[in-house]
């Protein structure tokens, strides 16, 4: 397989008890100088889901790694927006307590494919295109590996995983991707489209280059006001994007980035703009300043 695995260090891995963690697991377990703790967050969308929970905590004792976890009552209408932002949360909030270097996910080549499918259908700019790539504290070493290959490495290996049923139900668009489109690209298409998603996260790397160059904050949590006045629109909504993708936050949208650049050229100081989750910003007479509400 063709792994990019991180430097030594100290990590959060996502575990969700699903063939890709599970394997993703088993492979960094096997390796020297890393300082793993297995994170599991349970969404409480089905009613079954406190078995994974204890299924990835025996898996960590298993390993003789560091286990942490939470659970969630989302339940079964919460979007799979919602439920990404919650666990996204819970990675962040596990990797600043335990001072680990990063967050490791078990993305792969098809969750790659399956986004991009999904973006493009829903309309995207930018990013939507590169799809799913590595961040500044999110590393996702199985990008270039298909799931088939994951499969066929935790067979071989006699691993164990436990499988979500909503993953077989063609009601949800991704389910739909997975089962009925992806399984009748060529070889060649797929080699294509990879290659487009990898063109656009390098092309995305050097314009985020460029906006970072444009953040002018004396520290990460405040931007610069004066900076964006300066700036288009267009080009001001990159650069708060960037700011906020600079602290952590990923999984806002392009409404909350429309608020935020208009508060910031229009909007009387005091005046507070939600992120997501417990994240806000308010408008100071020189900078727009990011704190968390306490829960």
């Amino acid at each position: 397989m063709d792994l990019h695995l991180p430097r030594s260090g100290c990590y959060i891995v996502a575990v969700s008890g699903g063939l890709d963690s599970v394997t993703l697991l088993d492979i960094l377990a096997k390796q020297s100088g890393y300082d793993l703790t297995v994170a599991h967050f349970d969404h409480g969308m089905r009613e079954d889901s406190q078995l994974d929970y204890l299924f990835v905590e025996n898996l960590a004792e298993k390993y003789g790694l560091q286990f942490i976890g939470a659970q969630a009552e989302l339940g079964k209408q919460a979007s799979e927006a919602t439920a990404r932002t919650a666990r996204y949360d819970f990675l962040f909030d596990a990797m600043n307590k335990t001072c680990s270097n990063g967050i490791i996910t078990a993305h792969h080549q098809d969750d790659r494919l399956e986004t991009l499918f999904i973006n493009l259908i829903r309309g995207t700019g930018r990013k939507g295109i590169s799809s799913i790539c590595e961040q500044k504290t999110i590393f996702r070493p199985f990008l270039n590996v298909t799931r088939q290959q994951l499969e066929s490495y935790a067979l071989t290996c006699g691993l164990t995983w436990r499988d979500d049923p909503t993953n077989f139900q063609d009601k949800y668009l991704r389910n739909r991707i997975r089962h009925q489109l992806l399984p009748k690209l060529t070889m060649l298409q797929r080699q294509k489209l990879v290659a487009l998603m990898d063109a656009q996260t390098e092309i995305n790397r050097q314009i985020d280059e460029l906006l970072r160059a444009r953040l002018n904050y004396e520290d990460i949590c405040h931007l610069n006001k004066q900076a964006l006045s300066q700036l288009s629109y267009k080009e001001g909504r990159e650069v708060v994007a960037t700011w906020l993708r600079e602290n952590n936050l990923i999984n806002f949208d392009h409404r909350t980035i429309e608020r935020l650049t208009v508060a910031a050229k229009t909007k009387p100081a005091g005046t507070i703009v939600d992120v997501y989750g417990t994240a806000r910003v308010t408008v100071e007479k020189e900078f727009l300043a990011l704190s968390y509400q306490e829960r």
